[in-house]
């Protein structure tokens, strides 16, 4: 089911200082900023040879990452993302399998224009997953 990690996403309090970071401290190439307000974020990716970080802050008060934010002030690693064939065979079997997907259930279009899925943290090992259809 799973491809390759598509990314890695990092929440961070300071969007700039951390795009600054990746761009002048470590030499990455890094995207413009970008507002999803639909996921309640702003992104920038950092472009590496085989997969891409990225950088996520909260849009607006209602921010879902608020608490993530409240929990770790300095930002940390938020999610993982995977590549998937088809979005909706993948919820159906992970579903059936006993996984629970966030919200709705049914995909959203994520920061690359393809419907994603994210699933709960406590399924899998403390860790967030995100579904992202190729």
């Amino acid at each position: 089911m799973l491809g390759r990690v598509n990314h890695i996403a990092i929440a961070v309090p300071d969007l700039a200082s951390a795009t600054a970071g990746y761009r002048d401290t470590l030499g990455a190439k890094v995207s413009q900023a970008q507002a999803l307000p639909e996921h309640g974020v702003t992104v920038v990716f950092v472009e590496l040879p085989n997969t891409k970080v990225e950088l996520l802050a909260p849009l607006g008060e209602e921010s879902p990452l608020g608490a993530f934010l409240a929990k770790n002030p300095g930002g940390g690693m938020h999610h993982i993302c995977y590549e998937v064939d088809d979005i909706l065979v993948a919820r159906d079997q992970l579903t059936e399998a006993g996984a629970r997907v966030l919200g709705s259930g049914e995909p959203k279009i994520g920061a690359h224009g393809k419907p994603v899925l994210f699933l709960h943290p406590k399924d899998f090992f403390g860790t967030l997953i995100e579904l992202e259809q190729v």
